[in-house]
């Protein structure tokens, strides 16, 4: 399974679309967002994405209940998925994953440091960078192949 993911994206629906178009040119069977969507205009954007899409709350997240009624199934992080025969964490901060889920996942996606990561092993750590792009100027998002455990971060136009 190819899993789209992406984090921090604060507002840029512009980002925010490109990033929907790398994935769906590769072909991404669901998306991950790992927080800071920010406001509920941006996540109408998020809504163009036709296959699931799971998303936590970041800490930039001001308008929740906004949220709330536009993305299904937004919440609070830590938030555990199944998905093809993986245990994904997803966090908004890696500072803040409950080490008792950290143990048991076979991967540990989240975002909050604006900072592309991915650390091979059991668990793989997964942090796209930032959608958005404002902080370090660079917009990234990932791919991850859960077949192959490849992961691609992905620098968006």
């Amino acid at each position: 399974m190819k899993i789209a993911i992406m984090a921090d994206s604060h507002d840029n629906v512009p980002m925010i679309a490109a990033a929907l178009e790398v994935f769906r040119q590769r072909k991404a069977e669901c998306l991950l967002h790992a927080g800071d969507i920010v406001a509920p205009f941006s996540a109408k954007e998020l809504l163009k994405w036709d296959r699931p899409l799971h998303a936590i709350f970041g800490n930039n997240d001001g308008e929740r209940a906004g949220l709330a009624r536009l993305v299904p199934g937004i919440c609070d992080g830590p938030r555990v998925l199944a998905l093809a025969d993986k245990r994904v964490l997803l966090v908004h901060s890696r500072e803040n994953a409950p080490v008792d889920l950290v143990a048991l996942a076979d991967a540990v996606v989240f975002g909050h440091t604006h900072e592309a990561l991915v650390e091979q092993g059991q668990p793989l750590f997964i942090n796209p960078g930032e959608t958005g792009g404002w902080l370090t100027g660079c917009s990234t998002a990932a791919l991850w192949d859960t077949a192959t455990s490849e992961v691609e971060i992905v620098e968006l136009p």
